[in-house]
């Protein structure tokens, strides 16, 4: 059988632009991002480097506040051809917030990137995908303030996220007139009824290169479809800070770093990847509606 993918058929790649110090695993660990230097700019520039050797292009998915720390960063992700979405502002988990709350923080971080890059900022992704069946409040504020779409639902089973029931591919979300908002899950493959992520972080520095290929190429063959892989600036940084943190914590941040990049780039390397806008735009007309993703 053959394990090349559909022709002409690209999968989105996309980036969440954060500090390592971000990281749930690492903030928990930790427990303050005081005086921890700061090493996003590095890790970009090794993401682009790395997507420029293979010339392929992505989203990246940006904190505000990073962003407003580093403009010169955003505009260069931009000036690229990468497509520039948000990520929120201070990386605050959605179920911690209020609608309020989470309102003023999407709001500030969208208004950042577009005045960084001068262009709408569509796409929007919750920080550890956060965003649970009790807060699919936040659907409604992302649509009223003028994202295209989200990203922020995982279709697997994990201990701190996931909604192993949600379609696996896009579908729209909400609708206020003209105006939709459509849901595009990370990537997963279905195997004996079950939902097994082969969408990225974490489970992609674990696992070998050849099942994560193998689970993509499946999907991209067997159904047509084609999946959302994302990673993070830090996981390309085996030189970062590595402070005293309990064994669990440690093998969840660390495990896989040392291998990431040429991992990274053998499956950019074999398998078509593009921006999300990009995938959303083809598909755009074909998502169907799901009232309730959540459910389990």
């Amino acid at each position: 059988m053959s394990h090349k993918p559909t022709p002409n058929l690209a999968n989105a790649l996309s980036v969440d632009v954060e500090e390592y110090y971000h990281a749930i695993i690492f903030a928990e660990a930790v427990g303050t991002r005081q005086h921890l230097e700061s090493r996003v700019e590095a890790s970009v520039e090794r993401v682009l480097a790395l997507l420029a050797a293979h010339d392929v292009r992505a989203t990246f998915f940006t904190l505000g506040e990073v962003a407003a720390e580093h403009p010169a960063v955003v505009r260069k992700i931009a000036a690229e051809g990468h497509e520039i979405a948000c990520h929120g502002h201070r990386h605050e988990l959605v179920c911690r917030q209020t609608p309020k709350e989470f309102r003023a923080d999407v709001h500030t971080a969208k208004a950042i990137l577009e005045d960084i890059v001068g262009e709408p900022v569509l796409g929007y992704r919750a920080p550890n995908f956060s965003i649970g069946r009790a807060e699919t409040w936040a659907y409604d504020i992302l649509l009223d303030e003028g994202f295209r779409y989200d990203s922020s639902i995982y279709p697997i089973r994990h201990d701190r996220y996931g909604a192993p029931t949600a379609p696996r591919f896009p579908f729209d979300l909400r609708h206020d007139g003209a105006a939709t908002l459509t849901e595009i899950p990370i990537g997963t493959v279905r195997l004996f009824g079950v939902n097994l992520p082969v969408g990225g972080g974490g489970y992609f520095r674990l696992l070998p290169l050849a099942a994560s290929r193998w689970g993509i190429e499946r999907v991209n063959r067997q159904e047509g479809r084609p999946i959302v892989f994302y990673f993070h600036p830090w996981e390309l940084d085996p030189g970062q800070p590595r402070p005293p943190m309990h064994w669990r914590h440690r093998l969840r941040h660390y495990v896989g770093i040392n291998a990431e990049e040429a991992k990274l780039s053998g499956l950019i390397g074999r398998i078509p990847f593009t921006t999300i806008r990009r995938i959303l735009d083809e598909a755009h007309g074909g998502c169907r509606t799901a009232p309730r993703p959540l459910e389990e």
